[in-house]
C-alpha cells in the first residue's frame, strides 16, 4: 500500500471515521492486506493529492541515493512513487507489486500517461512471497504498508532474499501523509457511486484499524528477519527505516 492507511480512518469528517489510540486497542483487528476494490478509485484520487507534497519527496531522497540499478515498491497502490523515481532517476528500472489488481491496472495506465511505462513494471503481487531471485534488486520502497501485514517478519525476511549484498529497504510506515490531503478537494471530486462508497469507510475502519509498531517491535521484526545493519527515526507518526543487507 503506497499512502498512509489512516486517510481512510481520520479523514472522514465525521465522528465515526476517527478512531482514536485508546479506542483502537480495544476493537478487534481483522487484518485485511489489500485495498478492496469497492475503494479503489477513491484511495487513488487521494494518493494523486499528495503527490507533489509527499511522493515527489520521497522519490527524491531515493533518487539522491541510488543513481542506476532496479527497484522494487512493495504496495505501490496506484503507483506514483515508481512513477516519480523514474522521472527523478532515469537510469533507474522500477517494479511495483501490490495485492490489488484495479490499483494494479490504475498503475499501469498512470505509468503510460506519463511516458514511463517501458521503464516501470506494474504487478499483482504478493510481499510475503516474491517471485523473484535473490539478490535482484539494489533497493527496496514500501510506503504505508507494513502496518498492514498478518506476518510482517515474512515480508522482511523476503526483502533481504531479494536485495543484493550492500542494497538498502527503505519503509516508511505508516507513510505520513493523512495532513496533507486536501479534505474539500478529494470528497469534491468523488462521483456519486464514490460517495456512496466513502459512507463504508467509517465500518471499515472500525474492523481494520490502523497498527502503529513500536520502536521495539519493530527492531524485534527486522532482526528476526535477519537484517542487523539498520537504522530507524520517526517523523511525528511516521517511522522511517532503513535496513542495509
Amino acid at each position: 500500500m503506497s499512502i498512509d492507511y489512516l486517510v481512510l480512518c481520520t479523514l472522514g469528517g465525521g465522528k465515526g471515521f476517527s478512531v482514536d489510540r485508546e479506542e483502537r486497542l480495544m476493537l478487534p483487528r481483522l487484518t485485511i492486506e489489500r485495498i478492496p476494490p469497492i475503494f479503489a478509485s477513491i484511495y487513488e484520487k487521494a494518493c494523486r493529492l499528495v503527490i507533489g507534497q509527499y511522493y515527489r519527496r520521497v522519490a527524491g531522497e531515493i533518487a539522491s541515493h541510488l543513481r542506476e540499478g532496479r527497484v522494487l515498491d512493495l504496495g505501490t497502490g496506484p503507483g506514483y512513487l515508481p512513477i516519480e523515481i523514474a522521472k527523478q532517476a532515469p537510469l533507474v528500472a522500477v517494479v511495483g507489486i501490490d495485492l490489488s489488481r484495479a490499483l494494479i491496472r490504475m498503475a499501469r495506465r498512470n505509468a503510460l500517461k506519463a511516458g514511463l511505462a517501458h521503464r516501470i513494471q506494474f504487478e499483482v503481487g504478493n510481499a510475503a512471497k516474491l517471485r523473484f531471485q535473490d539478490d535482484f534488486f539494489d533497493m527496496i520502497t514500501s510506503t504505508g504498508m507494513l502496518h498492514m501485514l498478518r506476518n510482517p517478519v515474512r515480508m522482511l525476511g523476503e526483502c533481504r532474499r531479494v536485495l543484493k549484498p550492500g542494497g538498502e529497504a527503505w519503509i516508511y510506515d505508516p507513510a505520513r501523509v493523512s495532513s496533507q490531503i486536501d479534505r474539500k478537494r478529494w470528497k469534491d471530486s468523488f462521483t456519486p457511486l464514490e460517495k456512496r462508497t466513502y459512507s463504508l469507510l467509517a465500518l471499515y475502519s472500525r474492523i481494520n484499524p490502523p497498527h502503529v509498531y513500536t520502536r521495539e517491535q519493530l527492531a524485534s521484526m527486522i532482526e528476526s528477519a535477519s537484517f542487523m545493519d539498520y537504522e530507524m527515526k520517526k517523523d511525528e507518526e511516521e517511522w522511517i527505516i532503513r535496513l542495509k543487507k
